[in-house]
């Protein structure tokens, strides 16, 4: 966390924060944000994922780069410091197809994955700024729940 109150994501990690902390990540094409946030408890998280999921991947040992085990990973440890999954509403940026010449997109990929998760969890998708073909950069406020999504000339919006 930088003294400014802002804690930076990387691709392929994740953060969990209290209010007044803010939480930010760069560089969404491909890669989806899936924020989760309880709105009593003041408290979230974001997971930045560049892949669709765990069960393909060789090596099991970093969760936040899957969207689902990214997923499983934020909630649960929302739970242990005193969230309740019925409380946690999510929040999904990015998944973009990046590349023409792509047949499969992975973005379309990430979503999909994130979506099924977030189903199966019971865990409401409440906004969203996904697909296209541009990336976004997303801060997310866990004082206010709200995600401001920056996007070089579309201009940003809240979410």
């Amino acid at each position: 966390m930088t003294d400014s109150g802002i804690i930076v994501v990387g691709i392929g990690a994740c953060a969990l924060a209290r209010s007044p902390v803010k939480i930010k990540t760069f560089g969404l094409g491909s890669c989806v944000s899936i924020t989760l946030y309880d709105r009593k408890e003041r408290m979230g998280g974001l997971v930045h994922a560049m892949l669709p999921s765990i069960n393909h991947a060789r090596i099991k040992d970093k969760p936040s780069k899957y969207a689902d085990s990214g997923i499983e990973y934020l909630a649960a440890e929302m739970v242990k410091k005193g969230s309740s999954r019925k409380r946690l509403e999510a929040k999904l940026v990015g998944g973009a197809h990046m590349f023409e010449n792509q047949n499969i997109s992975i973005g379309e990929r990430n979503i999909e994955w994130a979506k099924k998760t977030l189903e199966r969890l019971e865990i409401p998708v409440i906004a969203e700024d996904i697909g296209k073909n541009y990336g976004r950069t997303v801060t997310f406020d866990t004082s206010t729940g709200n995600l401001l999504v920056r996007t070089i000339l579309r201009g940003d919006k809240i979410i």
